[in-house]
């Protein structure tokens, strides 16, 4: 009888760390998800600019070229996060790596849409330069058009990874905390039932 009373009391903490695996599959597979979905952008550019670099002159030429360049390194970046998210193990968080986890993802997207708008606002002086340096002028048209165009993607990708990322976490991990508090004592925690 003691034993199914204890069964009783403890399981749902039992309960919520099976649920908090299948929270750490879900992140994980979000993360691959949004790693597949750069990787696809990336490989994608780097095919049709990579024709476009080869068949096109002036402002044209120099837009796909950086095309190129810029969706080889974001395809550096995309393929390491993609394994990554594949082979890590969701079983082997505690509710605190967990956390801690959720949080670096998130804030990884949010610095890396503020560097988005910097690239951006690098594409947009490339024009105006353009305007100053009539040698250059094809050159820094393109590049800016390029930069102007991968940083917009990119604030789209990270943008939507901040939010989708944030839905799963407060849908599925913030109101486990609503039900944590410090015991009469403080000394310990209490979980409501």
């Amino acid at each position: 009888m003691r034993l199914l009373i204890l069964l009783l009391l403890f399981l749902p903490i039992f309960s919520f760390g099976q649920n908090l695996d299948v929270y750490n599959q879900e992140r994980l597979k979000l993360s691959e998800n949004l790693m597949l979905g750069y990787a696809s952008w990336s490989v994608a550019n780097i095919g049709v600019s990579s024709v476009g670099w080869a068949t096109t002159e002036n402002e044209a030429k120099y837009f796909h070229q950086m095309n190129v360049m810029w969706n080889g390194v974001n395809l550096a970046f995309a393929l390491p996060g993609y394994f990554k998210a594949r082979k890590t193990d969701p079983n082997g968080f505690s509710l605190a790596t967990t956390w801690k986890a959720q949080n670096k993802t998130e804030k990884i997207f949010l610095f890396n849409s503020a560097l988005d708008v910097f690239y951006m606002t690098g594409g947009f002086y490339l024009k105006q330069r353009a305007l100053l340096d009539v040698d250059n002028y094809h050159r820094y048209r393109g590049w800016g058009n390029s930069l102007i165009m991968q940083g917009g993607f990119l604030l789209f990708f990270d943008a939507a990874g901040v939010i989708l990322h944030s839905i799963h976490r407060k849908n599925k991990l913030d109101g486990f905390w609503d039900k944590v508090q410090l015991s009469d004592n403080g000394a310990g925690l209490k979980y409501r039932l």
